[in-house]
């Protein structure tokens, strides 16, 4: 999954989608804090491949995006909306192929702007990132060459607090952005950065009014901030090799980003700093049980504003969530499989 899988909807339960075969599922709270209903199939039966990215705008709707296969050796994408935990996601409608037909060019991203539009993004055949996005009065726009090359793994697509869409990618020794400069305008690209950067570990996050903030692992392994303008700070050694989930939060009164990461020791590991304030430091505190290599993490914020955490591990199915207590600092309830 690409994007954060775990989310808050707009009635303030929580919702995870989860990969399962050529489909995809969703599970929702039947009330805040409270049991879960069975998983349900999202879109429909229409076949998918794997790889699905998530995005949700401010009104709290999921927008999901993915490959499906269409005619043999060729794939197209399809969208769907999904408006509220308890409700069934609408069916999967087709928005094509960046160049027109082929088979799968790269894994999609999603995010949502202001108005509640979703832009999905994907590498095209000439290495470079393309973008269709709904329009204003309903439909969809024609797909946009937005340029750039040798694009790497998968895309980090995020709306700012403005309301507009950014979209960071990696490519050999650094990482190339584009961001809307007015709302629904194309996005353009602004400068980059020279960074050796592994591909497959982008994840963006809105940080303040003015800043996006990036989270990638370096080469050598180690956590990385940057926010465009500026340059890439070192936080703290990755926990393991796949992307952080982050969020942002109020821990004691304080403006937190909190990041969740599956450790190389197979549990979960979690900081917390300042947002924005880098050089305060962070230190990861693992929590939880062992979890298969093959486990995600994803965090979110309960209807209370309060972290939550789930884990899920495609190989057995296994879905564990936790909570942040009612202590100080960023104490965690018990995992608990739902």
């Amino acid at each position: 999954m690409n994007g954060d899988w775990l989310i808050r909807g707009r009635d303030g339960r929580l919702t995870v989608y989860l990969p399962s075969g050529d489909a995809v599922l969703c599970r929702a709270e039947r009330g805040p804090a409270g049991s879960w209903d069975a998983p349900r199939t999202v879109g429909g039966t229409q076949k998918l491949h794997p790889g699905v990215a998530v995005g949700q705008g401010a009104d709290g709707y999921a927008h999901l995006a993915a490959w499906r296969p269409t005619v043999p050796g060729e794939s197209g994408l399809v969208h769907s909306t999904h408006f509220r935990p308890r409700l069934a996601p609408l069916d999967w409608i087709p928005i094509g192929h960046p160049d027109k037909k082929g088979d799968r060019t790269g894994p999609p991203a999603v995010a949502v702007d202001s108005a509640g539009r979703a832009y999905v993004f994907v590498r095209n055949r000439g290495g470079g990132v393309s973008l269709r996005n709904q329009k204003m009065k309903g439909g969809w726009g024609p797909w946009q060459n937005l340029e750039g090359h040798d694009v790497e793994g998968e895309l980090a697509a995020v709306t700012g607090e403005s309301g507009m869409v950014e979209v960071y990618a990696s490519v050999p020794g650094g990482i190339m952005h584009w961001r809307q400069e007015e709302h629904g305008k194309t996005p353009v690209r602004t400068e980059g950065v020279d960074v050796a950067v592994r591909p497959g570990t982008l994840r963006a996050l809105s940080t303040s009014a003015e800043h996006t903030t990036l989270f990638f692992t370096d080469t050598s392994g180690d956590l990385c901030a940057w926010r465009p303008g500026e340059k890439p700070v070192t936080l703290i050694a990755a926990a393991g090799p796949g992307p952080v989930s982050a969020v942002r939060c109020e821990i004691e009164g304080h403006d937190c980003t909190v990041l969740a990461q599956r450790s190389s020791s197979g549990r979960v590991a979690f900081a917390a700093y300042p947002t924005e304030q880098e050089s305060a430091g962070a230190w990861w505190a693992e929590s939880g049980p062992q979890l298969p290599a093959d486990a995600a993490v994803s965090l979110a914020l309960d209807e209370h504003g309060e972290v939550v955490a789930a884990s899920l591990s495609p190989s057995t199915g296994k879905l564990l969530l936790t909570r942040r207590k009612d202590e100080p600092g960023l104490a965690l309830e018990a995992w608990r499989e739902i």
